[in-house]
């Protein structure tokens, strides 16, 4: 049953590679969790009793409650699944609350971060491919995944635009700068990819595909020396990316458009930090604004 849902959101549902990886991965977590606790792998037999214990199960290991609560909601999917190929009457699922936190706040980096960046000196310096690989992050708002299956043909330099695919496989059009289109051409002169990699942009010193390691060590390393910040990742950079874009009188329907998020809700996020802008935009814009507006 698992292979068949595995096989049905890659091909009837065309999630992306990531995704399907961690729904596969989630699922061999419970299914390890119910041979070990229940003595079989049986997920017709599962109750709503075993689907909880495997959330008390997650938490006394250490593990975030913002995880615990994606491996609920792939569990949901899953359950969900055999519920329409009629393998299960009713989901397990039903009724179990997701754990409630409260998400820590992303601090983004300044700008002036971003300057000293560029700014590095030439002995610390990261190479070519991690200074692009920032870069790109930063100038595009890209999630870590989407930069890493980024292909070759997704980069239009007549335009200066790249076609990215997010979540649920959505296209999205971003444009970037004339410096990263140059320092796209210097880096696709010097890639050498292995065969089964050269429809990839960026590809490593072996020829391969970049891993969520790479990226991730190359914007904590590099930009910790810039930053003081205990939380360094590529997400950070685009928090950056779309609080930059806001704090320079972008709107935030066009900076949804730009993340790929599917509700401005989650673009609101961002607006947390930049309510002296909007303070700004209101005063300036509002027929019935006043000078000096609270908001």
């Amino acid at each position: 049953m698992l292979e068949r849902y595995i096989d049905y959101i890659s091909v009837e549902k065309r999630y992306s590679p990531h995704t399907v990886t961690s729904y596969r991965k989630d699922l061999e977590d419970f299914s390890s969790f119910l041979l070990e606790t229940e003595g079989h792998q049986n997920f017709s037999q599962v109750d709503r009793k075993m689907i909880k214990n495997f959330m008390y199960h997650l938490s006394e290991k250490g593990i975030s409650k913002r995880s615990i609560n994606r491996k609920l909601s792939t569990l949901r999917s899953f359950f969900l699944f055999l519920l329409r190929i009629r393998e299960i009457s009713t989901s397990p699922t039903e009724g179990v609350e997701t754990l409630k936190f409260f998400p820590h706040k992303q601090i983004p980096f300044s700008t002036e971060e971003m300057n000293d960046f560029e700014n590095i000196p030439e002995a610390q310096k990261p190479d070519e491919l991690k200074e692009l690989i920032i870069e790109t992050l930063y100038q595009t708002g890209m999630r870590k995944a989407e930069l890493i299956h980024l292909r070759i043909d997704d980069v239009d330099y007549t335009k200066n635009e790249i076609k990215v695919t997010g979540k649920r496989n959505k296209e999205r059009i971003i444009p970037f700068s004339e410096s990263l289109a140059e320092s796209f051409r210097k880096y696709s002169e010097t890639r050498k990819p292995l065969k089964e990699n050269v429809m990839y942009f960026f590809i490593n010193k072996k020829g391969k595909k970049l891993t969520e390691k790479f990226v991730y060590l190359a914007v904590n390393n590099y930009l910790s020396l810039v930053s003081s910040k205990e939380k360094i990742s590529p997400h950070i950079l685009r928090h950056s990316f779309a609080t930059h874009v806001l704090e320079n009188g972008a709107e935030i329907s066009k900076i949804k458009k730009l993340m790929g998020h599917s509700s401005l809700a989650s673009t609101q996020v961002y607006t947390d930090a930049n309510i002296d802008q909007l303070k700004k935009v209101f005063n300036e814009a509002h027929p019935r604004a006043k000078k000096n507006v609270d908001l």
